[in-house]
């Protein structure tokens, strides 16, 4: 059992940067998928970017591209997703998640953090 936990949500300016972490306790990432999702009000849950954990191959929604990153910390078993340049479209509740095959689609994430909020103002 993967238990996930996110930090480093808060409040930021437009143009403003923010990195979240996700940690996982309970067992290792090394044979997952670990990929950040996002929901705001009244929209669907949606694919931000997501890593390999064993390769460190990534990818990133287009929607983020050039401003969000992924990467990991194999010491501290923590995925990291780095916010740059942030808009208020991307006020969101943030979660990471960790499969076992790779998928863009959150039904394919078994475990699933509590989640981080984020609040880009304008």
């Amino acid at each position: 059992q993967v238990q996930l936990e996110e930090s480093g949500g808060g409040l930021v300016q437009a143009g403003g940067s923010l990195r979240l972490s996700c940690a996982a306790s309970g067992h290792t990432f090394r044979n997952y998928i670990v990929g950040w999702f996002r929901q705001a009000p009244g929209k669907e849950r949606e694919f931000v970017a997501g890593i390999i954990w064993s390769s460190s191959y990534t990818v990133t929604a287009g929607s983020v591209k050039g401003r969000f990153a992924i990467s990991r910390d194999n010491a501290k078993n923590t995925v990291y997703l780095q916010m740059n340049s942030l808009k208020p479209e991307d006020t969101a509740v943030y979660y990471c998640a960790a499969a076992s095959g790779w998928s863009r689609s959150s039904n394919a994430y078994n475990y699933w953090g509590q989640g981080t909020q984020v609040t880009v103002s304008s």
